[in-house]
C-alpha cells in the first residue's frame, strides 16, 4: 500500500462513511429535527445529539415512534440539492484506486443525493441499512467489504465510523473531528495530500 503523493492518484482503497464526511448533511437533519420537535429547543444540542447517533438523538429528545417516522420522510422528500458535498471530497475520490461506503443511511437516499452531485459511479460497493448489517460499531460491514473489495483506509466523522476499521488493523482518519484514535486528522479535504501518508 502506498500513497503517491500527487492530486492525479493515489494507490489506496478508501472505505467512506457518508453524512457528514461525503455530504455536509447534519445541518439539514438538524433542521428537520427541530422542525419535528415543533419546539424551541436549540439547533447546536440537536446537532450535537444527531452527531453522535441518530438513535441518541432520539433518546435524548424523547422522540415518539411517529416523530421518528415523520423525520425520516422529511429527509425521504427534501430535495437532494439541498444536501451539499463537502468541497475538494471528489478530488479525493477521484484519487483514490477504489472507494466503498459504509452507512447507517438507506440505499434509496443514498444514491439519490450521490446522483445528484455526479458521485455515485466513484463507488465499487455501497453497503446501506438495507444490507441487514448491525450498525456501527460491529465490524461486520467491514469485514464484509475488506473480504469482497479490500481497503486500506476509513473515514468518517464520528468515533464509530473509525472504531470497526481499527479492530481490522487499518488506519483511519477522521474527519472535522479531534476525538482521540484516529491515525490521521483532516478538517477540510484539501488537507488530505498533505496530512494522510500510509
Amino acid at each position: 500500500m502506498l500513497i503517491i503523493f500527487s492530486e492525479d492518484v493515489i494507490d489506496v482503497n478508501i472505505l467512506w462513511d457518508f453524512d457528514g464526511t461525503i455530504l455536509d448533511t447534519y445541518p439539514v437533519y438538524t433542521k428537520l429535527f427541530k422542525q419535528v420537535l415543533n419546539s424551541d429547543v436549540d439547533e447546536q444540542a440537536i446537532f450535537v445529539q444527531l452527531k453522535i447517533s441518530f438513535q441518541t438523538a432520539y433518546a435524548y429528545f424523547r422522540m415518539t415512534p411517529d416523530q421518528i417516522r415523520t423525520f425520516h420522510q422529511l429527509i425521504r422528500e427534501y430535495p437532494s440539492r439541498g444536501f451539499k458535498p463537502f468541497p475538494s471530497v471528489e478530488k479525493v475520490l477521484v484519487s483514490a484506486d477504489k472507494n466503498v461506503i459504509m452507512t447507517h443511511n438507506n440505499r434509496v437516499d443514498l444514491v439519490r443525493i450521490l446522483r445528484q452531485y455526479g458521485l455515485e459511479n466513484y463507488f465499487a460497493e455501497m453497503v446501506t441499512s438495507d444490507n441487514g448489517f448491525p450498525k456501527k460499531p460491529d465490524p461486520a460491514a467491514y469485514i464484509y467489504l475488506d473480504e469482497y473489495q479490500g481497503f486500506d483506509l476509513a473515514i468518517g466523522d464520528r468515533t464509530l465510523d473509525i472504531i470497526p476499521a481499527k479492530k481490522l488493523g487499518k488506519k483511519t482518519c477522521l474527519f472535522q473531528n479531534d476525538a482521540p484514535g484516529a491515525d490521521f486528522y483532516i478538517n477540510s479535504y484539501d488537507e488530505f495530500f498533505d496530512r494522510v501518508c500510509l
